[in-house]
């Protein structure tokens, strides 16, 4: 804790002098519903919200002095100053106060897609808890604040070959508290109302479904099968599915399938057919058709553009 403290009494938080992001071909598709945003990096100086709101994000605040109070979900909680807080943004929230000191520092936001999050592997229930409103504080040690400046050029940069990395490695700080344990700020109230009941929760039901899908990308899911991992009839299922991740079932597979081939083209050497397959996609035609309409270009041309980056 230490460290970090003299860390961030020494080095200023990303200010808005930075030049603005680049445009990218793939925004589109991350701001094109309220379910899944766009990646994005912010520092501002904190504000009190005029009222609740959600976005299609894990949201990762990180404020440099005092505290932050939210109303998540109806429910109040206090940010901390020098930890990472992570939160499912997609349920409404709002900030309703700060601390004197917190009015005077910065606050750091990343905006983390989440397809992309719901992507990163072997997390286990570091994923449940958020996905079921859980808010959670990073330990002190997960980042210091020359890496939160290092995303923020990186991300500024416009350069997309960076920004991905720049995801991963948040997924690998994502994987290190899945093992190593975090600080739970916000309860999910799917645990708590899971101990009082036999029944699941809504959000217990869709997690296991998300759990599912991410699992088996590759194979054939229709929405009956999906519905049939929690016994539950398609119908409604498909229902519950839409209202808590605001997409259906099946457009979400697609943006997994997405997720999925757009990450194997930056990794490796697969031709475009394997990309396709690997991705759980039934045909070339298919693959390209979806390819083209969420990123705006072929799958061979982003593969290029990487490479000419």
């Amino acid at each position: 804790m230490e460290v970090n403290k003299q860390a961030s009494s020494t080095t200023k938080v990303p200010g808005s002098q930075a030049p603005r992001p680049m445009p990218r071909p793939d925004r589109s598709f991350y701001a094109s519903s309220r379910a899944f945003g766009r990646f994005g990096i912010r520092s501002f100086r904190p504000i009190v919200m005029s009222e609740p709101h959600s976005h299609g994000h894990i949201e990762i605040n990180w404020l440099s002095a005092g505290e932050m109070h939210y109303v998540y979900d109806g429910r109040p909680v206090c940010v901390p100053s020098e930890r990472l807080v992570a939160f499912w943004a997609g349920i409404p929230h709002q900030t309703v106060a700060l601390s004197p000191t917190a009015q005077q520092g910065r606050q750091l936001n990343v905006y983390l897609p989440l397809d992309s999050f719901l992507h990163m592997p072997q997390l286990g229930r570091l994923t449940e808890t958020m996905m079921g409103g859980g808010i959670v504080a990073l330990n002190p040690d997960a980042v210091g604040i020359d890496t939160l400046e290092r995303w923020h050029s990186d991300y500024r940069s416009g350069n997309a070959l960076r920004t991905d990395i720049v995801q991963v490695e948040m997924g690998a700080m994502f994987r290190r508290a899945a093992l190593t344990g975090w600080e739970m700020l916000l309860p999910a109230w799917i645990e708590s109302e899971g101990r009082r009941t036999r029944s699941a929760s809504p959000v217990r039901y869709v997690v296991a479904m998300v759990r599912y899908v991410i699992e088996n990308i590759s194979e054939p899911l229709p929405a009956a099968e999906v519905a049939k991992v929690v016994g539950l009839h398609p119908n409604y299922a498909a229902d519950l599915f839409s209202k808590v991740m605001r997409i259906s079932i099946q457009k979400f597979v697609t943006r997994m399938r997405l997720i999925r081939a757009r990450a194997l083209l930056f990794e490796g050497n697969l031709s475009i057919a394997n990309v396709a397959f690997q991705s759980g996609f039934t045909s070339l035609t298919q693959f390209y058709e979806h390819f083209r309409r969420a990123y705006g270009i072929t799958p061979s041309q982003m593969r290029q553009d990487v490479i000419d980056d």
